[in-house]
Protein backbone atom coordinates (compact mmCIF):
# COMPACT_ATOMS: atom_id res chain seq x y z
CA UNK A 1 0.00 0.00 0.00
CA UNK A 2 1.65 3.26 -1.12
CA UNK A 3 2.08 5.57 2.04
CA UNK A 4 0.26 8.58 2.22
CA UNK A 5 2.10 11.81 1.38
CA UNK A 6 1.16 14.60 3.45
CA UNK A 7 3.51 17.07 1.91
CA UNK A 8 2.42 16.30 -1.15
CA UNK A 9 -1.33 17.19 -0.23
CA UNK A 10 -0.26 20.49 1.34
CA UNK A 11 1.77 21.76 -1.98
CA UNK A 12 -0.94 20.16 -4.21
CA UNK A 13 -3.80 22.39 -2.42
CA UNK A 14 -2.04 24.76 -0.53
CA UNK A 15 -1.87 27.03 -3.79
CA UNK A 16 -5.64 27.22 -4.75
CA UNK A 17 -6.81 27.42 -1.64
CA UNK A 18 -4.77 30.23 -0.60
CA UNK A 19 -5.69 31.96 -3.39
CA UNK A 20 -9.61 31.96 -3.03
CA UNK A 21 -8.76 33.01 0.93
CA UNK A 22 -6.54 35.98 0.01
CA UNK A 23 -8.98 36.96 -2.78
CA UNK A 24 -12.08 36.51 -0.28
CA UNK A 25 -9.90 38.24 2.28
CA UNK A 26 -9.09 41.35 -0.28
CA UNK A 27 -12.68 41.70 -1.86
CA UNK A 28 -13.69 41.87 1.93
CA UNK A 29 -11.55 44.76 2.23
CA UNK A 30 -12.96 46.68 -0.80
CA UNK A 31 -16.26 46.16 0.88
CA UNK A 32 -15.45 47.82 3.89
CA UNK A 33 -13.74 50.43 2.14
CA UNK A 34 -16.97 51.17 0.34
CA UNK A 35 -18.80 51.30 3.67
CA UNK A 36 -20.80 48.01 2.82
CA UNK A 37 -21.18 44.78 4.82
CA UNK A 38 -18.06 42.58 4.10
CA UNK A 39 -19.90 39.04 4.74
CA UNK A 40 -23.59 39.13 3.37
CA UNK A 41 -22.39 39.33 -0.28
CA UNK A 42 -20.54 35.76 0.30
CA UNK A 43 -24.36 34.66 2.73
CA UNK A 44 -26.77 35.78 -0.11
CA UNK A 45 -24.86 34.15 -2.70
CA UNK A 46 -24.83 30.74 -1.23
CA UNK A 47 -28.01 31.07 -0.37
CA UNK A 48 -29.06 31.93 -3.96
CA UNK A 49 -26.96 29.24 -5.02
CA UNK A 50 -28.93 26.44 -2.77
CA UNK A 51 -31.91 27.13 -5.38
CA UNK A 52 -31.61 23.63 -7.67
CA UNK A 53 -32.26 26.03 -10.80
CA UNK A 54 -29.14 27.97 -10.40
CA UNK A 55 -27.19 24.66 -9.42
CA UNK A 56 -28.41 23.14 -12.64
CA UNK A 57 -26.77 27.06 -14.37
CA UNK A 58 -23.63 26.64 -12.66
CA UNK A 59 -23.14 23.01 -13.77
CA UNK A 60 -24.07 23.55 -17.33
CA UNK A 61 -21.75 27.07 -17.29
CA UNK A 62 -18.90 25.00 -15.87
CA UNK A 63 -19.07 22.69 -18.65
CA UNK A 64 -17.84 25.05 -20.93
CA UNK A 65 -15.56 26.80 -18.51
CA UNK A 66 -13.99 23.51 -18.00
CA UNK A 67 -13.10 22.92 -21.67
CA UNK A 68 -11.72 26.05 -22.54
CA UNK A 69 -9.41 25.43 -19.36
CA UNK A 70 -8.71 21.99 -20.87
CA UNK A 71 -7.80 23.61 -23.79
CA UNK A 72 -5.21 26.12 -22.02
CA UNK A 73 -3.82 23.33 -19.58
CA UNK A 74 -2.97 21.33 -22.51
CA UNK A 75 -0.71 24.24 -24.02
CA UNK A 76 0.71 25.16 -20.51
CA UNK A 77 2.02 21.62 -20.18
CA UNK A 78 3.92 22.23 -22.78
CA UNK A 79 5.14 25.71 -21.30
CA UNK A 80 2.69 27.02 -24.25
CA UNK A 81 0.55 30.20 -23.54
CA UNK A 82 -2.19 29.71 -25.76
CA UNK A 83 -4.00 33.05 -25.25
CA UNK A 84 -6.34 32.37 -28.34
CA UNK A 85 -8.43 29.78 -27.25
CA UNK A 86 -11.87 32.30 -27.21
CA UNK A 87 -11.08 33.28 -30.39
CA UNK A 88 -10.66 29.42 -31.56
CA UNK A 89 -13.59 28.54 -29.72
CA UNK A 90 -15.81 31.46 -31.34
CA UNK A 91 -14.44 30.61 -34.78
CA UNK A 92 -15.34 26.80 -34.28
CA UNK A 93 -18.72 27.66 -32.96
CA UNK A 94 -20.09 29.60 -35.85
CA UNK A 95 -18.50 27.33 -38.67
CA UNK A 96 -19.87 24.29 -36.70
CA UNK A 97 -23.26 26.35 -36.57
CA UNK A 98 -23.55 27.26 -40.02
CA UNK A 99 -22.44 23.95 -41.47
CA UNK A 100 -25.17 22.25 -39.35
CA UNK A 101 -27.77 24.47 -40.21
CA UNK A 102 -27.04 24.14 -43.62
CA UNK A 103 -27.29 19.86 -43.46
CA UNK A 104 -30.12 17.36 -42.73
CA UNK A 105 -28.87 14.05 -41.46
CA UNK A 106 -29.58 11.36 -38.74
CA UNK A 107 -29.37 12.05 -35.17
CA UNK A 108 -26.26 11.17 -34.37
CA UNK A 109 -24.08 11.75 -37.27
CA UNK A 110 -25.12 14.97 -37.68
CA UNK A 111 -23.99 15.76 -33.82
CA UNK A 112 -20.53 14.04 -34.76
CA UNK A 113 -20.20 16.73 -38.27
CA UNK A 114 -20.92 19.47 -36.28
CA UNK A 115 -18.33 18.27 -33.71
CA UNK A 116 -15.80 16.88 -36.01
CA UNK A 117 -15.98 20.26 -37.89
CA UNK A 118 -15.81 22.59 -34.47
CA UNK A 119 -12.94 20.57 -33.54
CA UNK A 120 -10.98 20.86 -37.03
CA UNK A 121 -11.38 24.55 -37.44
CA UNK A 122 -10.22 25.46 -33.78
CA UNK A 123 -7.26 22.86 -35.03
CA UNK A 124 -6.49 25.19 -37.54
CA UNK A 125 -6.48 28.35 -36.59
CA UNK A 126 -4.26 27.10 -33.33
CA UNK A 127 -2.39 25.78 -36.01
CA UNK A 128 -1.68 28.89 -37.54
CA UNK A 129 0.44 29.88 -34.33
CA UNK A 130 2.35 26.75 -34.00
CA UNK A 131 2.96 26.76 -37.58
CA UNK A 132 4.83 30.41 -36.55
CA UNK A 133 6.44 29.32 -34.44
CA UNK A 134 7.87 26.29 -35.35
CA UNK A 135 8.65 27.95 -38.55
CA UNK A 136 9.46 31.37 -37.99
CA UNK A 137 9.90 31.79 -33.76
CA UNK A 138 7.46 34.03 -33.41
CA UNK A 139 5.81 33.83 -29.55
CA UNK A 140 2.49 31.90 -29.48
CA UNK A 141 1.29 35.03 -26.67
CA UNK A 142 1.84 37.65 -29.90
CA UNK A 143 0.14 35.30 -32.27
CA UNK A 144 -2.70 34.07 -30.71
CA UNK A 145 -3.68 37.21 -29.51
CA UNK A 146 -3.35 38.72 -32.88
CA UNK A 147 -5.29 35.73 -34.28
CA UNK A 148 -7.89 36.30 -31.66
CA UNK A 149 -8.79 40.00 -33.49
CA UNK A 150 -8.66 38.03 -36.99
CA UNK A 151 -10.97 35.41 -35.46
CA UNK A 152 -13.73 38.52 -34.52
CA UNK A 153 -13.65 40.21 -37.95
CA UNK A 154 -14.16 37.07 -39.90
CA UNK A 155 -17.45 36.19 -37.66
CA UNK A 156 -18.45 39.54 -38.20
CA UNK A 157 -17.82 39.10 -41.94
CA UNK A 158 -19.33 35.16 -42.51
CA UNK A 159 -22.74 36.10 -40.13
CA UNK A 160 -23.42 39.62 -42.77
CA UNK A 161 -26.58 38.61 -44.53
CA UNK A 162 -24.57 39.25 -47.85
CA UNK A 163 -22.72 36.15 -46.97
CA UNK A 164 -24.02 33.06 -44.80
CA UNK A 165 -25.91 34.91 -41.51
CA UNK A 166 -29.54 35.58 -41.69
CA UNK A 167 -31.06 38.94 -40.16
CA UNK A 168 -33.31 38.44 -36.77
CA UNK A 169 -34.73 41.92 -35.39
CA UNK A 170 -31.42 43.27 -34.32
CA UNK A 171 -28.98 40.22 -34.46
CA UNK A 172 -27.67 38.40 -36.29
CA UNK A 173 -27.28 34.72 -36.50
CA UNK A 174 -26.08 31.83 -38.64
CA UNK A 175 -29.58 29.77 -38.90
CA UNK A 176 -31.00 27.32 -36.31
CA UNK A 177 -30.05 23.52 -36.94
CA UNK A 178 -32.14 21.11 -37.11
CA UNK A 179 -33.68 19.40 -34.13
CA UNK A 180 -31.53 16.18 -35.26
CA UNK A 181 -28.30 18.28 -34.46
CA UNK A 182 -29.08 19.27 -30.97
CA UNK A 183 -26.71 17.47 -27.83
CA UNK A 184 -29.93 15.81 -26.05
CA UNK A 185 -29.65 16.62 -21.70
CA UNK A 186 -30.85 15.19 -18.22
CA UNK A 187 -34.32 17.05 -17.83
CA UNK A 188 -34.58 17.73 -14.11
CA UNK A 189 -38.19 18.83 -14.26
CA UNK A 190 -38.51 22.22 -12.59
CA UNK A 191 -34.83 22.62 -12.02
CA UNK A 192 -34.23 22.68 -16.16
CA UNK A 193 -31.85 20.56 -18.45
CA UNK A 194 -28.29 20.00 -17.42
CA UNK A 195 -26.39 20.32 -20.83
CA UNK A 196 -25.76 16.26 -22.20
CA UNK A 197 -22.74 17.58 -23.25
CA UNK A 198 -21.51 18.15 -19.70
CA UNK A 199 -20.95 14.11 -20.01
CA UNK A 200 -18.47 14.34 -22.83
CA UNK A 201 -16.56 17.63 -20.78
CA UNK A 202 -15.77 15.06 -18.14
CA UNK A 203 -14.75 12.18 -20.42
CA UNK A 204 -12.46 14.69 -21.79
CA UNK A 205 -10.93 15.45 -18.81
CA UNK A 206 -10.57 11.94 -18.23
CA UNK A 207 -9.34 11.24 -21.54
CA UNK A 208 -6.98 14.34 -20.80
CA UNK A 209 -5.25 12.60 -17.76
CA UNK A 210 -4.88 9.01 -19.19
CA UNK A 211 -2.80 10.73 -22.63
CA UNK A 212 -0.52 13.08 -20.11
CA UNK A 213 0.19 10.43 -17.73
CA UNK A 214 0.34 6.63 -19.04
CA UNK A 215 1.40 7.51 -22.56
CA UNK A 216 4.39 8.07 -24.51
CA UNK A 217 2.72 11.18 -26.54
CA UNK A 218 2.27 12.43 -22.68
CA UNK A 219 5.54 11.88 -21.47
CA UNK A 220 7.43 13.23 -24.24
CA UNK A 221 5.01 16.69 -24.08
CA UNK A 222 5.04 17.03 -20.62
CA UNK A 223 9.05 16.55 -20.65
CA UNK A 224 9.74 18.80 -23.57
CA UNK A 225 7.76 21.47 -21.63
CA UNK A 226 9.82 21.15 -18.58
CA UNK A 227 13.34 21.20 -20.92
CA UNK A 228 13.26 21.16 -24.46
CA UNK A 229 16.81 20.87 -24.84
CA UNK A 230 16.73 17.38 -22.41
CA UNK A 231 13.63 16.43 -24.57
CA UNK A 232 15.83 16.89 -28.05
CA UNK A 233 18.72 15.17 -26.36
CA UNK A 234 16.83 11.86 -25.43
CA UNK A 235 15.18 11.90 -28.92
CA UNK A 236 11.93 14.02 -29.24
CA UNK A 237 11.22 16.09 -31.92
CA UNK A 238 10.20 19.14 -29.76
CA UNK A 239 8.97 21.12 -32.95
CA UNK A 240 6.84 18.68 -33.55
CA UNK A 241 5.72 18.59 -30.41
CA UNK A 242 4.86 22.50 -30.33
CA UNK A 243 2.82 21.91 -33.24
CA UNK A 244 0.76 18.87 -31.87
CA UNK A 245 0.18 20.50 -28.51
CA UNK A 246 -1.09 23.97 -30.37
CA UNK A 247 -3.37 21.39 -32.46
CA UNK A 248 -4.70 19.51 -29.79
CA UNK A 249 -5.33 22.61 -27.84
CA UNK A 250 -7.02 24.31 -30.32
CA UNK A 251 -9.27 21.05 -31.12
CA UNK A 252 -10.46 20.83 -27.28
CA UNK A 253 -11.32 24.93 -27.75
CA UNK A 254 -13.34 24.23 -30.51
CA UNK A 255 -15.38 21.72 -28.13
CA UNK A 256 -15.93 24.57 -25.61
CA UNK A 257 -18.93 26.26 -27.52
CA UNK A 258 -20.79 22.66 -27.74
CA UNK A 259 -22.32 22.72 -24.53
CA UNK A 260 -24.17 26.24 -25.67
CA UNK A 261 -24.53 25.72 -29.21
CA UNK A 262 -25.86 22.10 -29.10
CA UNK A 263 -27.73 22.56 -25.77
CA UNK A 264 -29.26 25.64 -25.94
CA UNK A 265 -29.06 28.44 -28.44
CA UNK A 266 -28.63 26.22 -31.51
CA UNK A 267 -27.39 29.08 -33.44
CA UNK A 268 -24.93 31.50 -33.65
CA UNK A 269 -25.62 35.06 -32.63
CA UNK A 270 -23.78 38.11 -32.71
CA UNK A 271 -24.65 37.56 -28.27
CA UNK A 272 -23.30 34.04 -28.10
CA UNK A 273 -20.80 34.08 -24.61
CA UNK A 274 -17.58 35.87 -25.73
CA UNK A 275 -14.09 35.73 -23.47
CA UNK A 276 -14.71 32.19 -22.22
CA UNK A 277 -11.18 31.78 -23.40
CA UNK A 278 -9.87 33.84 -20.82
CA UNK A 279 -11.34 32.78 -17.99
CA UNK A 280 -10.12 29.48 -19.19
CA UNK A 281 -6.55 30.61 -18.60
CA UNK A 282 -7.84 31.88 -14.94
CA UNK A 283 -9.18 28.00 -14.13
CA UNK A 284 -6.32 26.33 -15.54
CA UNK A 285 -4.03 28.65 -13.17
CA UNK A 286 -6.57 27.70 -10.36
CA UNK A 287 -6.69 24.15 -11.06
CA UNK A 288 -2.32 23.90 -11.50
CA UNK A 289 -3.76 22.06 -14.91
CA UNK A 290 -4.91 19.25 -13.33
CA UNK A 291 -8.39 17.99 -14.46
CA UNK A 292 -10.23 17.24 -11.49
CA UNK A 293 -8.13 20.52 -10.21
CA UNK A 294 -9.89 22.36 -13.48
CA UNK A 295 -13.13 21.29 -12.22
CA UNK A 296 -13.12 22.78 -8.99
CA UNK A 297 -12.04 25.82 -10.66
CA UNK A 298 -14.55 25.82 -12.93
CA UNK A 299 -17.22 25.29 -10.44
CA UNK A 300 -16.62 28.31 -8.31
CA UNK A 301 -16.07 30.78 -11.33
CA UNK A 302 -19.81 29.46 -12.75
CA UNK A 303 -20.68 29.52 -8.98
CA UNK A 304 -19.64 33.36 -9.16
CA UNK A 305 -21.00 34.09 -12.35
CA UNK A 306 -24.65 32.64 -11.28
CA UNK A 307 -24.97 33.49 -7.83
CA UNK A 308 -24.17 37.02 -8.20
CA UNK A 309 -27.12 37.66 -10.21
CA UNK A 310 -28.66 37.85 -6.28
CA UNK A 311 -26.36 40.69 -5.52
CA UNK A 312 -28.40 43.28 -7.15
CA UNK A 313 -31.51 42.69 -5.58
CA UNK A 314 -29.76 42.87 -2.22
CA UNK A 315 -28.15 46.43 -2.61
CA UNK A 316 -25.08 44.94 -3.54
CA UNK A 317 -23.36 45.70 -7.15
CA UNK A 318 -22.91 42.06 -9.13
CA UNK A 319 -19.63 43.14 -10.31
CA UNK A 320 -18.34 42.33 -6.50
CA UNK A 321 -18.28 38.68 -8.21
CA UNK A 322 -15.90 39.92 -10.82
CA UNK A 323 -13.35 41.75 -8.87
CA UNK A 324 -13.21 38.49 -6.75
CA UNK A 325 -12.61 36.79 -9.86
CA UNK A 326 -9.72 39.03 -10.67
CA UNK A 327 -8.44 38.99 -7.29
CA UNK A 328 -8.27 35.39 -7.37
CA UNK A 329 -5.77 35.68 -10.76
CA UNK A 330 -3.60 37.40 -8.70
CA UNK A 331 -3.35 35.92 -5.62
CA UNK A 332 -2.90 32.25 -7.92
CA UNK A 333 0.21 34.18 -8.72
CA UNK A 334 1.54 34.67 -5.02
CA UNK A 335 0.27 32.17 -3.59
CA UNK A 336 1.75 29.62 -5.97
CA UNK A 337 5.05 31.33 -6.11
CA UNK A 338 4.61 31.06 -1.98
CA UNK A 339 3.86 27.52 -1.96
CA UNK A 340 6.77 26.48 -4.77
CA UNK A 341 9.38 28.09 -1.90
CA UNK A 342 7.90 26.30 1.08
CA UNK A 343 7.63 23.27 -1.14
CA UNK A 344 11.61 23.56 -2.31
CA UNK A 345 12.52 24.69 1.96
CA UNK A 346 10.42 21.30 3.33
CA UNK A 347 11.98 18.97 0.65
CA UNK A 348 15.83 20.97 1.46
CA UNK A 349 14.79 19.73 5.59
CA UNK A 350 13.34 16.50 4.53
CA UNK A 351 17.12 15.69 2.30
CA UNK A 352 19.08 17.68 5.91
CA UNK A 353 17.30 15.06 7.90
CA UNK A 354 17.51 11.83 5.34
CA UNK A 355 21.93 13.12 5.54
CA UNK A 356 21.51 13.03 9.42
CA UNK A 357 19.73 10.09 10.03
CA UNK A 358 22.40 8.26 7.63
CA UNK A 359 25.36 10.19 9.39
CA UNK A 360 24.17 8.77 12.70
CA UNK A 361 23.76 4.76 12.09
CA UNK A 362 27.06 5.08 10.34
CA UNK A 363 28.28 6.28 13.52
CA UNK A 364 26.35 3.64 15.58
CA UNK A 365 27.50 0.99 13.03
CA UNK A 366 31.36 2.69 13.83
CA UNK A 367 30.53 2.38 17.71
CA UNK A 368 28.91 -1.20 17.97
CA UNK A 369 32.69 -2.32 15.99
CA UNK A 370 35.35 -0.79 18.65
CA UNK A 371 33.47 -2.30 21.30
CA UNK A 372 33.99 -5.81 19.99
CA UNK A 373 30.45 -6.51 19.01
CA UNK A 374 31.97 -6.93 15.57
CA UNK A 375 34.40 -9.45 16.22
CA UNK A 376 31.96 -11.49 18.65
CA UNK A 377 30.02 -11.41 15.62
CA UNK A 378 32.93 -12.74 13.33
CA UNK A 379 33.90 -15.42 15.64
CA UNK A 380 31.01 -16.87 15.88
CA UNK A 381 30.68 -16.63 11.85
CA UNK A 382 33.96 -18.52 11.62
CA UNK A 383 32.92 -20.65 14.10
Amino acid sequence: MKKFDKDRLILAAGGPVLAIAVAMVLTSVVLIASGRNPVQPYTLMFEYAMHSDIQVLIVNQAATYYLAALAVAVGFRMNLFNIGVDGQYRLAAMVAALVGASVSLPGPLHILLILLVAMLVGAFWAGIAGLLKTTRGVSEVVSTIMLNSIATSVIAYLVLPAQFGEQRGNNLTTGEIPESGWFPGIDLGAAGEIYGFVVVAVLCGVLYWLVLNRTRFGFDLRATGASESAAIASGVDARRMVLTSMLISGAVAGLAGMPVLLGDAHTYSLDFPAGIGFTGITIALLGRNHPAGIALGALLIAFLDKASATLDYNGYEKEIATIMQGLIVMAVVISYESVRRYGLRRQQQKVGEELAAAAASASAAGTGADTGEGPKNRKEVSA
